[in-house]
């Protein structure tokens, strides 16, 4: 089904007004087996979407906590032949969209026109490549049409209309506007702002857009809601909570907790 998937969950979650829950999780951190866990413990608890998370020796647009994860990952066994694995594990268990959220490095080390394919046999639905820029990568994007698999765009504030028209020529699934200039997890993020300009963007687009960077509590999913975003993408603070857990069961029960919570204020509730 692939770029279906998402399109199918999108248009779902917009009947029944509500917006996407998009949940990141680094591969490998604290183990591979312990990311297949978590990945089905948020699906199990509200997340509407999962971003399988390749760990990268130089994440430049990761803050210092997932950039933490990385290197604990890298050091645990992640890779993105593991983040294969994992989304293969979790398509055995359920039918979330999966999307793999890799830097450009790991993807050219395994062969941009083999990816898509073997990516589509593991269940992902969607690329998202955080360094590959609109105008580059053609064979990796002709092999992922060719395979059914979406290629879902970085925005930000920065974008010019050049950058962004030329994001949305290549874009499929969604889009994915940074809120603010700056890494994952930085605080002090305007949600009014970024919501207000996600929204501008779904219109010229014509696909939902989904806000990220800075989402770590219930009150800033629900400020978002309030905005009509198409969804919101959560990973600091999932990394935080798996990390913060002394054994699976504690990692299960973060992961859980938080994902729950963040549900709730996508709901109003």
């Amino acid at each position: 089904m692939t770029v279906e998937r998402i399109e199918q969950t999108f248009a779902r979650l917009s009947n029944e007004g509500r917006a996407a829950l998009v949940a990141y999780l680094c591969v490998g951190d604290p183990s591979v087996d312990d990311s297949k866990a978590c990945a089905l413990a948020a699906v199990d608890a509200g997340a509407d979407i999962l971003e399988i998370g390749v760990p990268f020796s130089d994440p430049t647009a990761d803050g210092p906590v997932i950039a933490a994860a990385a290197f604990r990952a890298i050091q645990n066994g992640g890779s993105l032949l593991a983040a294969l694995d994992v989304a293969r594990a979790v398509r055995a268990r359920c039918d979330a969209p999966i999307v793999l959220f890799t830097y450009y490095n790991p993807v050219m080390a395994f062969g941009e026109t083999k990816l898509p394919a073997a990516a589509r046999d593991a269940g992902v639905d969607a690329f998202l490549v955080v360094d590959l820029p609109p105008e580059e990568g053609e064979e990796l994007r002709r092999a992922a049409r060719d395979a059914g698999i979406g290629f879902i765009p970085l925005l930000a504030p920065t974008s010019d209309r050049a950058r962004e028209d030329a994001a949305f020529a290549t874009a499929s699934g969604f889009i994915y506007y940074v809120s603010m200039t700056g890494v994952t997890g930085a605080v002090g993020v305007s949600i009014d702002e970024a919501s207000r300009r996600a929204n501008a963007l779904r219109e010229r687009a014509r696909l939902p857009v989904v806000v990220g960077f800075g989402i770590d509590s219930k009150e800033k999913a629900e400020a978002a809601r309030r905005h009509g975003v198409s969804g919101v993408v959560v990973g600091t603070a999932i990394v935080k909570a798996i990390a913060a857990g002394q054994s699976r069961d504690a990692r299960l029960a973060g992961v859980r907790k938080l994902v729950a919570e963040l549900r709730a204020g996508l709901a109003g509730r």
